[in-house]
């Protein structure tokens, strides 16, 4: 049997340079000539034979995170796909960008940042095949990092993933965690009964109350611009507004992620259906997406910096011998 053409880094790589289109067919036309160059089936043959696993993230991310230090946060993000019939993983989701429901693969991912550096660790997909729902996929990456030897100063993560099981689960593994909930979320300040949290006075700086069916939590009340206000709990009872007010910040790394995931890593790209293949293309771009955070933590040199200079060598090198040229005019 010939070994193969294309190797991981090879697509990683193409996922990195592409400007646009992250099809198998540009690969294939994009790789330099030579006498064994890879065509556009052996890119397509390469996602169909890897075997979808995030140990390979892990490996490459692995000697670049602090154990002991900085912060784990979860989220999702939703990879539209509203034209996709046949392909693999989509189903429909409900997304914070959209502020509806629509139809696209949900990638749930952890990551570790100590404010600097933004590095994914793990991920799962929801298959809407399978009966594993984003809760389950939560505390399994919990359960993974654990086993792993994380301890984080903090877990943070938003009001989707607040529910009992997975406050528990972090607890269980000696964790301190950070999480909005809903305003409707049952609470008891002062043992006179549970009550939605909004009806509850919470000081500024925190108030402990009782969480229903967990235990003591420290409740924070923040106005947000549009008027409204979030409630925040932690089960680091001595945590005060101003550690609140810098977790929340370091948090918002995980939506900086997914928009250079997305923008700059063509995740949700890919044109491939076979399930197998899709998660691979996924696994690949979170993958591309180190090298980036690499690159910018090593040097300055912004994501779209370092995309746009790719894209700019190549046009240099058309400028210097352009090709789509009118031909010259015969003179008298």
């Amino acid at each position: 049997m010939n070994p193969p053409r294309c190797t991981t880094e090879d697509y990683i790589q193409f996922l990195l340079a592409t400007p646009k289109v992250y099809t198998a067919t540009e690969a294939g036309r994009v790789t330099p000539s030579r006498p064994d160059a890879p065509a556009h089936d052996a890119y397509t043959r390469l996602l169909h034979r890897l075997e979808p696993d995030p140990q390979p993230l892990w490996t490459e991310a692995e000697p670049r995170v602090r154990k002991d230090d900085g912060i784990l946060i979860l989220d999702d993000s939703v990879l539209d796909k509203p034209f996709a019939r046949h392909m693999g993983l989509v189903g429909y989701h409900w997304s914070g960008r959209h502020k509806r429901v629509v139809q696209g693969i949900d990638l749930v991912t952890l990551l570790w940042t100590d404010g600097d550096a933004l590095w994914p660790c793990d991920y799962r997909l929801v298959n809407p095949a399978e009966k594993l729902t984003k809760n389950d996929h939560f505390r399994d990456l919990i359960r993974v990092a654990k086993q792993r030897g994380f301890a984080p100063r903090y877990v943070v993560f938003d009001s989707w993933y607040s529910g009992k099981e997975n406050l528990k689960a972090i607890r269980d593994c000696g964790w301190l965690f950070l999480t909005q909930v809903r305003c409707n979320r049952k609470v008891n300040p002062d043992r006179t009964g549970n009550r939605q949290i909004r009806e509850c006075d919470i000081a500024a700086a925190g108030t402990v109350v009782h969480l229903e069916g967990f235990g003591l939590v420290k409740a924070f009340r923040i106005a947000t611009t549009n008027g409204g206000t979030e409630h925040w709990i932690t089960n680091d009872l001595s945590m005060d507004e101003d550690t609140r007010l810098a977790l929340g910040e370091r948090a918002w790394g995980i939506e900086e992620y997914h928009r250079g995931l997305k923008q700059y890593c063509g995740v949700d790209k890919s044109q491939v259906r076979y399930t197998r293949a899709v998660r691979n293309h996924i696994g690949c771009a979170i993958r591309a997406f180190v090298r980036l955070e690499w690159h910018r933590f090593n040097t300055g040199v912004s994501w779209f910096a370092a995309k746009v200079q790719i894209v700019r060598d190549a046009v240099r090198a058309y400028l210097d011998k352009p090709s789509l040229t009118l031909p010259k005019l015969a003179t008298a």
